[in-house]
């Protein structure tokens, strides 16, 4: 193997920039070529491939989104999209690539390898944290902060009117973040799309705080949850209790933004140089994940299939811990 090719794709999230500079300097200081592919597959498909030098990623660890850019390509899913981006390798001598992002972009990569043989190995690149094979994937610990962050906030202003906040953190099919930051900052209710909300369930908490004059509440529910977000949440309380103060607020895409934390750095730098020494050392379609703390390879085949369940029994002692 003497060249390699890099891409981000899917959702961006903060420590992609940190994982791009360890892949291309572990590719460097092992005598390889490295070529950055911007806009994930659409920009392989358009031949959007350039050399990249140590000074490609100088100053890029601090900072949030993709130096390469990302974006979703609907010209891949089809065998005459494969085939272009694969003429487009070809012309460069690429004989490997580094993949950062989500399940989709594990799923073409298996494809692409199907058809055309060409090595891969991936790092998991999502704010979600909802990938088999890994404790924790890229941009989850500093979306968590910055959604913890803002609800922190948020509840100050709750306590000084006497209100209920609704705030609706992103995951569209999983609760990482909801869960988390929920139990960070001690919300009195965190709703998930793993689990059914009932509104009479929420009415009769909400009940139960005003019985103990407990004036501040602050719910916490993933935007895949059953009631479609925090604002159809707010309309169906406000149905039932028209006399409270009720407010939604919706976080949206701040969580994918912003400087990446201390640990997704870290882990970024160690997932990248992981996986390079993967592909050096004849591994292909597997995921680089982490697993007690230590490097861990995963089939893309099983990263694909599986998502990560979410932990029951933390929502369990959430509930507990806010009653």
């Amino acid at each position: 193997m003497k060249k390699l090719a890099l891409l981000t794709s899917g959702g961006d999230a903060p420590g992609m920039n940190a994982a791009i500079r360890a892949v291309a300097r572990t590719a460097l200081y092992n005598g390889l070529e490295i070529f950055g592919i911007r806009r994930g597959y659409q920009g392989m498909i358009d031949g959007d491939i350039f050399k990249m030098e140590t000074t490609s990623v100088s100053n890029i660890i601090q900072r949030g989104g993709t130096i390469l850019k990302t974006a979703r390509s609907k010209e891949f899913l089809t065998l005459e999209g494969r085939e272009k981006a694969y003429r487009q390798l070809k012309q460069h001598d690429i004989d490997g690539l580094v993949l950062i992002g989500g399940d989709g972009t594990f799923k073409g990569a298996n494809v692409f390898f199907k058809e055309y043989s060409l090595p891969a190995v991936g790092i998991p690149g999502t704010i979600d944290n909802d990938i088999a094979g890994t404790d924790y994937t890229l941009g989850f610990d500093t979306a968590v902060n910055t959604a913890v962050e803002a609800i922190d906030k948020i509840r100050d202003t709750a306590e000084a009117h006497d209100r209920i906040f609704i705030v609706e953190v992103m995951g569209r099919d999983a609760g990482y973040i909801a869960l988390n930051s929920g139990i960070a900052c001690g919300a009195e209710d965190i709703l998930v799309p793993e689990q059914a909300s009932d509104i009479n369930v929420i009415l009769e908490r909400i009940g139960n705080d005003k019985r103990r004059k407990k004036l501040v509440n602050i719910i916490v529910v993933a935007e895949g949850d059953d009631f479609g977000g925090a604002d159809a949440l707010r309309i169906k309380i406000m149905e039932h209790l028209p006399e409270l103060d009720v407010r939604s607020t919706i976080l949206g895409h701040i969580q994918r933004g912003g400087s990446p934390s201390y640990f997704d750095r870290v882990q970024a730098s160690r997932m990248g140089y992981a996986a390079v020494n993967a592909l050096v050392s004849g591994q292909t379609q597997v995921m680089v994940g982490l697993e007690n703390q230590e490097i861990i390879y995963t089939s893309f085949d099983h990263a694909i299939k599986q998502h990560a369940p979410l932990d029951m029994k933390m929502l369990e002692m959430a509930k507990i811990l806010a009653s």
